[in-house]
């Protein structure tokens, strides 16, 4: 009767349950990282869509065309605008969800989280400063039948603040592509990506005050803008579909 007894003892088929429900547990933060990713990047195209399919002017343009656009378009700022609004916590909580994961994953690649997070922060400040001058000016705009000077002004400002927005955002995606590398979350050309593209908007970033004043050279900035785009694409893809990429390789060891 007491051999019976081992042979009844069969405990161990409750392991795997915890085991697969712990996989999930610890995937769903990298999943949220990922979706954050990509509603942000959709965010961002759809603010630049509406813009040029509403033919918003260049920051070289005639202050004439500005004004008119502006009277004509005050649904398409608000519309821009209000998408900022959103991208600012899905930037935060983008970089402070990929810190997390580096965290988790034995903290590789921590400095560089570290500083995705703090300019990432920088980044929020001066996309602020931008949308309160874009405010002004179609505020501005609303009551106005000729161009004045405190309309320019604030044009000019809001233009100032997009091109300083540019070595933040540079900044940004160098030190989140390389923590997301470092502790293995996504491959090297992705890192190599963001090494370029991040150097590319540093550099352009470095002529503010010329972009300011209506100088073509923000378009140098736009590739590594682009780059931007298509890495938030990318890490949000791989995120979102590869349950072995959530999984901390530090928990595994210890």
């Amino acid at each position: 009767m007491q051999r019976d007894d081992p042979s009844s003892q069969t405990p161990r088929q409750v392991d795997p349950a915890p085991t697969t429900g712990s996989v999930a547990t610890r995937a769903t933060p990298e999943r949220v990282v990922g979706v954050t990713a990509l509603v942000l990047v959709t965010s961002v195209v759809v603010q630049n869509v509406a813009a040029v399919v509403a033919g918003a002017p260049g920051y070289g343009d005639p202050m004439s065309d500005v004004l008119s656009f502006h009277a004509e378009h005050r649904g398409t700022v608000a519309l821009a605008n209000g998408l900022e609004a959103l991208n600012i916590p899905l930037l935060l909580g983008l970089v402070v969800g990929l810190h997390g994961i580096v965290a988790r994953r034995g903290g590789v690649g921590a400095d560089w989280s570290r500083l995705a997070v703090a300019a990432g922060s920088t980044l929020v400040g001066v996309y602020v400063v931008y949308a309160v001058a874009w405010d002004g000016v179609v505020l501005s705009a609303g009551g106005l039948t000729e161009p004045t000077p405190e309309l320019e002004l604030a044009w000019r400002m809001h233009a100032a603040a997009f091109a300083l927005a540019l070595p933040a955002l540079g900044t940004t995606f160098v030190g989140a592509a390389q923590a997301a590398f470092v502790c293995g979350l996504t491959p090297r050309w992705q890192r190599l990506l963001a090494l370029v593209g991040g150097a590319v908007l540093i550099a352009a970033g470095v002529a503010n005050l010329a972009i300011a004043d209506g100088s073509g050279l923000l378009f140098v900035g736009m590739p590594g803008y682009l780059a931007w785009l298509v890495w938030l694409v990318a890490i949000g893809v791989r995120l979102v579909r590869a349950r072995t990429v959530g999984r901390p390789q530090g928990a595994s060891t210890t």
